[in-house]
């Protein structure tokens, strides 16, 4: 995670002073790091003192320092938009911001994916036995979403979003199993103990969700991905489009290790719908 993108994670945690400090280096990095100490804080209305605490609750040795960390964000290119939705945006406003949020979210979450990790992951669900998603809140839809991407892969597939479900599933999951759980956090309780009770009876677990967290501990392989996700109240989870990028890579490197003769599978598979749909009329000139 870049420093810009730290102190848009950490605003919700931030002093009064410390978030005016914020708010102007996230409205223009450029200006930041010409700026001098006393520059910035007299654009923020805040004493120097304030200045360098802000820096130092960011892990910096001061202002320089800190300088030096938002220019190495800006030079390596790394995506970055102040994406604070506020009450009086216009609907262009908040739209731009959203979509700005979602295109930055997904450059960056494909810059720093661990694609030999995603590679076992492939390696795993190509061999399993059964592949069960789970999913809570948000992350339900996701779960689901992977039940509806994987089911036409040939090997048997269900999505709990039901924590008692989950736990009973995961209880009852075997060797050659594999459950992937998906949770942005990673600190919801009833999610990682399903993971711990899977991993105890022999599954694979597999866990899309926030580096280091309780989940990614109790789990056999972990797509870590972390969002610069903002909790305001007006702000959507971005985390969860991410998500579903990431299970529709994995089910296509799954139909990949299946060959070239999976595709006819798949093709009758797509025809079958044919017969749902109207035939589409071809325009005519009189």
């Amino acid at each position: 995670m870049n420093i810009l993108q730290k102190i848009q994670k950490t605003r919700p945690f931030l002093s009064k002073s410390e978030l005016k400090v914020a708010d102007v280096v996230l409205a223009d990095p450029n200006a930041t790091i010409r700026s001098s100490i006393a520059a910035l804080a007299r654009t923020a209305d805040v004493s120097e003192p304030t200045v360098n605490r802000f820096c130092r609750s960011l892990d910096c040795t001061g202002f320089p320092d800190f300088k030096l960390r938002v220019a190495q964000s800006l030079a390596n290119g790394t995506p970055y938009v102040n994406s604070n939705v506020e009450a009086n945006d216009s609907v262009r406003d908040f739209s731009v911001k959203i979509f700005e949020m979602t295109m930055a979210a997904l450059e960056d979450a494909k810059s720093n994916l661990d694609y030999e990790v995603l590679g076992r992951a492939i390696d795993a669900l190509a061999g399993a036995r059964k592949i069960e998603f789970y999913g809570l809140g948000a992350s339900a839809s996701v779960a689901l979403d992977a039940q509806h991407k994987f089911f036409r892969l040939n090997t048997p597939v269900v999505a709990y979003t039901d924590v008692m479900v989950q736990r009973m599933s995961a209880a009852s999951a075997g060797r050659g199993d594999v459950i992937v759980l998906i949770s942005y956090t990673g600190r919801t309780i009833a999610t990682v103990e399903s993971a711990k009770l899977a991993r105890e009876a022999g599954a694979t677990v597999i866990s899309i969700t926030m580096p280091n967290s309780p989940l990614a501990q109790h789990s056999s392989i972990v797509l870590a991905v972390e969002t610069s996700e903002d909790t305001d109240v007006y702000t959507p989870a971005i985390s969860r489009l991410v998500h579903l990028t990431i299970i529709d890579v994995l089910a296509t490197g799954v139909t990949l290790k299946r060959g070239p003769d999976f595709v006819e599978h798949l093709k009758k598979i797509k025809n079958s719908l044919k017969a749902t749909r109207f035939i589409k009329e071809e325009s005519r000139s009189e």
